[in-house]
C-alpha cells in the first residue's frame, strides 16, 4: 500500500509539475505533508533547505527522500520513477507538437497563464516558510535573514546555491557554539556558598 500512495504521490506531481524542479516543490508539499503525512512541515523545510543546497534537481532529490524515509531503498526508486516517468514520456510524446506550434499564440497563450498560478504556489509556500520561522525562531534573525535574502538575490542576482550555503555554515556556527555553551555551563562546579 505504501509503494502504491508513493507512486501515485509523485506520479501526479511529475505529471502536473509545469515547469520543472521549483514549481514542484509546492505539489511535493501538499503530497508529502498534507494529503499522506510522510512528514512534517518542519522536516519538509529542513528536506527542501538541504536540497537547496546539493548539486542537481530538486524535486527528485525530495522524491528520493521521501521515498527512502518511508519505504527505504525500493521506495525511493518508486518515488522517483513515479515522478520522472510523466516527464519524461510527455517530452517524447509532445515535443515534436510542441515544436512545430512554438510560433503560435496558443502555445505562448498557455504558457504566460500557467506562470501567475506557479507564482502564487510559490509565493504560498514562502510565506507559510517565513510564518513557521517567525513563529520559532528569534524574530530579528528571521528579519535580517529576509533582508539578506531580498538584496542578495534581488538586487545583486546572487546564485541561490550561494545564500543557502551561507544560511546552512552560519546556523552550523551558531548551533554548534550554543550547543558548547550549554555543555560548558554543565560542567561548571556551583561556585554558590555552602553552609
Amino acid at each position: 500500500m505504501d509503494y502504491w500512495r508513493l507512486f501515485l504521490g509523485f506520479f501526479r506531481i511529475g505529471l502536473l509539475g509545469y515547469g520543472g524542479g521549483p514549481t514542484m516543490i509546492p505539489l511535493v508539499h501538499v503530497e508529502a505533508v498534507q494529503k499522506y503525512g510522510w512528514m512534517t512541515d518542519e522536516e519538509f523545510s529542513e528536506v527542501l533547505a538541504m536540497g537547496n543546497a546539493l548539486p542537481g534537481p530538486i524535486a527528485t532529490k525530495m522524491a528520493g527522500y521521501i521515498g527512502y524515509k518511508v519505504k527505504g531503498t525500493l521506495g525511493a526508486c518508486v518515488a522517483i520513477a513515479a515522478m520522472v516517468v510523466p516527464v519524461l514520456a510527455g517530452m517524447i510524446l509532445l515535443l515534436g507538437a510542441i515544436y512545430k506550434l512554438k510560433d503560435s499564440g496558443i502555445v505562448g497563450g498557455m504558457t504566460h497563464g500557467i506562470q501567475p498560478v506557479i507564482g502564487v504556489m510559490m509565493a504560498a509556500l514562502a510565506y507559510d516558510f517565513f510564518k513557521k520561522a517567525w513563529k520559532s525562531w528569534v524574530k530579528s534573525k528571521t528579519i535580517a535573514w529576509t533582508l539578506i535574502s531580498v538584496v542578495t538575490l534581488v538586487l545583486f542576482d546572487l546564485n541561490p546555491g550561494l545564500l543557502i550555503g551561507s544560511a546552512l555554515a552560519y546556523a552550523f556556527i551558531e548551533s554548534t557554539y550554543l550547543l558548547q555553551r550549554r555543555r560548558k555551563k554543565r560542567r561548571e562546579p556551583d561556585r554558590g556558598i555552602s553552609a
